[in-house]
């Protein structure tokens, strides 16, 4: 059996058997949200297909699953030595970090800042001079601001890079919809910013999104690393291919000959693929998020919309009797208050004990649920939740068994992953069905891999260039 470890452990994991809801009705009404062995198997095609398209010269364009080459061909050795700043943009919030490295050991101070809900729907160039600014006022509180650090930058979007230090955004994710980025090169505006402002000095020699970060993060202590996986806000994986299958190179052909490629496996479905096993509440999601038609796997897996899939069913069986004994609450038919640590929560109570469960119920107005209806709950939980590590999981195979390396390691990162009490197990039980013969994976939880992470490209990118 393939290794299934989570480094450094997580709480001890519980039983995974999913729960049995409390009627027929109940489980006939959710059934939709069960993969079958077989739909599972026309996910992995679909996705090995697309994935195949997306590293074609000739059929990159119309892949959904773009396999952009990252430029990073070097993993780290464990001798990287400096000090380097990191730069980590992909939510709500972003951190600024000034990480040592020496032979092994690691120093890290670091600031978040907020986003501000604006400046996320505001012009580009508003975006880029408040990350200038933060960043000016962590170098002058490290008092570094006349020192001239390397740069390793986050961008934890969908990028098309034309080298180790250009990207141009394809498209926002994840709430952003500043102007003026799309099809820009997200490096060159963050350092027009900072030349705007004249007060610190920088030198960006790395841009890279948060899976190649949790990559390198985890190559650095393990050497077998070979994907880097997100399970979080989104859903992405980056992996190590062979250069001779990367039609889409154009950089060096020197030793090694491999690259990291960013899948963007997020945007998977754009297209239909994943027409067969969308319900009708992820075509609800779909439809008044703020990209619809776009990043169906993606909102299918990701803690930005599990949640909310949690919310619409519930409020579906309250509607049709099957909870709550039909009685709701204007809270729960309210969108987006059924937040995705909910599920977590709700998971976390062990079998037959709902205190968690009665305490999310309660902040939902829902009092009056009785130990069926907490049954209920767990189980519609569990069935969104074992659905998107289900799909991670078969993500997963389908690059191990691309790769073909007897021994990986997948460097983990997320707080779905991170938190939530069962999806390491889950994911792994998928990953086992579908590898071949001879293959051993392990999960490794990442430690700090969008900001560690950014700091070993730009110091592997250092050492190389020296």
């Amino acid at each position: 059996m393939p290794e299934c470890l989570r480094q450094p452990a997580a709480e001890e994991d519980r039983d995974i058997m999913i729960s049995t809801p409390t009627s027929s009705r109940m489980e006939e009404a959710c059934q939709e949200l069960v993969l079958t062995p077989g739909q599972i198997q026309d996910v992995y095609s679909s996705l090995l297909a697309q994935i195949n398209l997306g590293l074609g010269r000739a059929t990159n364009a119309h892949a959904t699953v773009k396999c952009f080459p990252t430029y990073v061909k070097e993993l780290p050795n464990g001798h990287e030595q400096g000090r380097f700043l990191a730069l980590d943009l992909g939510g709500t919030n972003f951190r600024v970090l000034l990480i040592q490295l020496a032979d092994g050991d690691f120093k890290m101070e670091s600031r978040i800042f907020a986003v501000p809900q604006n400046i996320m729907a505001g012009p580009g160039v508003g975006l880029f001079d408040h990350i200038a600014e933060c960043l000016s006022a962590f170098a002058h509180a490290q008092h570094i601001e006349k020192e001239v650090l390397p740069l390793g930058f986050t961008f934890s979007f969908p990028c098309s890079q034309h080298g180790l230090t250009e990207a141009r955004l394809v498209q926002w994710t994840k709430g952003f919809s500043c102007s003026g980025v799309e099809g820009e090169d997200v490096v060159r505006l963050l350092e027009e910013a900072i030349q705007r402002r004249g007060d610190v000095q920088i030198k960006v020699c790395a841009v890279l999104n948060d899976t190649t970060g949790t990559l390198m993060s985890c190559a650095w202590k393990k050497h077998d690393t070979y994907v880097g996986l997100i399970i979080g806000t989104g859903t992405n994986a980056c992996y190590v291919e062979r250069l001779e299958n990367v039609e889409l190179w154009d950089g060096s052909w020197e030793e090694p000959r491999q690259v990291l490629i960013n899948t963007e496996w997020g945007a998977f479905g754009n297209k239909g693929e994943l027409g067969f096993i969308l319900t009708d509440y992820d075509r609800e999601i779909d439809q008044h998020s703020i990209n619809p038609g776009r990043q169906l796997f993606e909102k299918m897996i990701s803690g930005m919309y599990m949640g909310e899939l949690v919310r619409l069913v519930l409020q579906r069986l309250t509607k049709r009797g099957l909870l709550f004994g039909g009685l709701g609450s204007d809270t729960l038919a309210e969108k987006g208050t059924f937040f995705t640590k909910y599920v977590t929560e709700v998971e976390s109570d062990t079998p037959g004990d709902y205190t968690n469960c009665r305490m999310v119920l309660e902040e939902l107005g829902l009092e009056h649920a009785t130990d069926e209806d907490c049954e209920n709950v767990r189980y519609v939980c569990e069935i969104v939740s074992r659905r998107a590590a289900f799909l991670v999981g078969t993500g997963l195979a389908v690059l191990l068994n691309k790769m073909e390396r007897p021994n990986v390691t997948v460097g983990v990162d997320g707080s779905v992953y991170r938190f939530h009490p069962h999806v390491h197990n889950l994911m792994c039980e998928q990953i086992s069905k579908l590898i071949k013969p001879g293959i051993k994976f392990e999960l490794m939880l990442s430690e700090d891999g969008s900001g560690r992470g950014a700091a070993l490209v730009a110091a592997v990118a250092s050492r190389t260039a020296s």
